[in-house]
């Protein structure tokens, strides 16, 4: 895209590169490329007073460290009966990246000890009834073919899963048929927390600027090329503008209005579809330290992925957490911390049209919507005892969560589709970049942006010394893991322990796959 190393004068209001949005994403960029090219500018804008306030904050939904292990969603059964496993293996793949970025940058002394913001934490997938314990065997029969799901477990034997899982089982009928995978080497990952060490590392690095309660009223780009970002300071209520080389939107929901004033023809016919979400978090200490997993089970039809059941333990501000849910809801808010007309205002002339055919397409994710909307405490409490029998309303408070915007797109012959991954639109200059999507997002941060800089910064992407950069920041970087078993096993466990993790045992299969 241009020379980094072209010596120039820069004003006050120049810079390299502009990143806006304080998010998990924003942080992962700004450290590859401060890693990449030291010398390189680097401003960024965040509208909040501090960084991770919306999504990747631990109450507002990221936390789990998604890597393909119990999420049922990455593994569809197809119509022949057999499981997909390909989601899988590239979000399993994707994470690995994540945890070999995040050892290297530890090793080094780069960011905070992993104690800040990773720990070892068994995931789990529970399921009962014939059918489900069905799919759920045939689930981890293909997925233990896959080398990198080596070591998980299965079981179907009620015994053994009280040992796994005492709270979900505990109260539980004895006739009800369930059964349940184990990964042990799965992880709780406070995402808020490593988004504040990255960021507390880019402020003490040379030519790098945070700038918290700043918003983008406009962006608009100039015949050389450059972006020119107009910013509203709002403690001074002052405007200013600075140009930049590139730019990248990573607002979380933030990013489909910025996308649509920067006016790149990439970004025409893409909409926002608002998801909103909330926890059931367990007040009582007795019942929290009762349960040391992450057990996730099948999503009600029609339901968002966001929507998975997941009775969930996490370390938030060094405390132990229960949280159950999250239960969807429908709000027209972008952001948590945005306004109700963020969904009319993103309404375009380009756009009306695949909104529209996606809404028509969807109606019974908006029926399942309209339902968790109404639904009474009582309602809340019977879900969750599906995974915990003993639950007792007193025990739990309903918390709000985080806000999603599920992408929109055009599409040549349903008008428009709505999607439930993250994707990034680029211009195609490769000067401007937006992140928008949701889930698995955080987890796979560092794959997502390797991507952003193969697209943005073409030469510099090709050009030995990053290459070998990466191959020193991750060691697998350009090979599947999962096609290099050894190599999987090698890189796991040196993480596993820079990170502090555990490492599974060899574990026997449980079935002769």
């Amino acid at each position: 895209m241009y020379n980094m190393n072209q010596q120039e004068s820069y004003g006050k209001s120049e810079t390299d590169v502009v990143l806006i949005g304080a998010g998990i994403m924003s942080a992962t960029l700004g450290i590859l490329l401060k890693q990449l090219e030291p010398n390189i500018r680097i401003n960024i804008y965040e509208r909040q007073n501090a960084a991770a306030t919306e999504s990747s904050d631990a109450w507002n939904n990221a936390g789990t460290g998604h890597s393909a292990f119990c999420e049922l969603n990455y593994t569809p059964q197809l119509p022949d009966g057999s499981i997909d496993t390909t989601k899988a293996v590239k979000i399993a793949e994707s994470f690995e990246i994540s945890r070999q970025f995040w050892a290297s940058v530890v090793e080094s002394g780069y960011i905070c000890p992993p104690k800040n913001f990773i720990r070892s934490i068994p995931h789990i997938s529970f399921v009962w009834g014939d059918q489900n314990v069905e799919y759920l065997r045939k689930r981890y029969e293909a997925m233990v073919r896959q080398p990198i799901f080596k070591g998980m477990e299965y079981s179907d034997d009620p015994e053994v899963l009280k040992q796994w899982i005492p709270l979900v089982m505990q109260g539980r009928d004895r006739s009800q048929k369930v059964a349940a995978t184990r990964m042990v080497v799965g992880t709780d990952v406070n995402f808020g927390a490593l988004t504040r060490c990255m960021f507390t590392k880019l402020q003490s690095l040379p030519d790098t600027m945070l700038e918290f309660q700043h918003d983008v009223r406009d962006l608009r780009q100039d015949k050389n090329g450059r972006w020119h970002i107009r910013l509203k300071d709002l403690v001074t209520r002052k405007e200013k503008e600075i140009s930049a080389r590139f730019v990248f939107i990573g607002a979380g929901g933030g990013s489909l209005p910025l996308l649509l004033k920067s006016g790149i023809k990439e970004g025409k016919g893409f909409g926002g579809f608002p998801v909103s979400g909330q926890w059931l978090v367990c007040t009582n200490p007795a019942v929290i330290e009762k349960h040391e997993a992450k057990v996730y089970g099948k999503a009600e039809v029609g339901s968002p992925p966001m929507s998975v059941p997941h009775l969930d333990t996490r370390v938030i501000n060094g405390k132990k957490a229960l949280l159950f849910g999250p239960y969807a809801g429908f709000s027209t808010k972008f952001l948590k911390k945005g306004s109700f007309f963020d969904l009319l205002l993103s309404l375009r002339p380009n756009n009306i049209i695949p909104m529209i055919s996606a809404g028509l397409a969807n109606l019974p994710l908006t029926r399942y919507l309209v339902g968790q909307v109404v639904q009474s405490p009582e309602d809340r409490l019977q879900t969750l005892r599906d995974y915990f029998p003993n639950a007792r309303m007193e025990d739990w408070e309903l918390e709000v969560a985080g806000q999603r915007v599920q992408v929109i797109k055009k599409d040549p012959k349903k008008g428009g589709i709505l999607e439930f991954g993250t994707e990034v639109v680029s211009e195609s200059d490769g000067t401007l970049a937006a992140l928008l999507g949701a889930s698995p997002g955080a987890s796979t941060a560092v794959a997502i942006m390797l991507n952003l800089l193969e697209r943005c910064f073409k030469e510099e992407f090709k050009s030995e010394r990053w290459q070998a950069k990466l191959r020193e920041l991750i060691p697998s970087f350009g090979t599947s893991l999962n096609e290099q078993p050894e190599l999987c096993a090698q890189l796991r466990e040196h993480t596993s322990r820079v990170l502090n993790l555990k490492m599974a045992p060899v574990a026997e299969a449980a079935l002769e796959v």
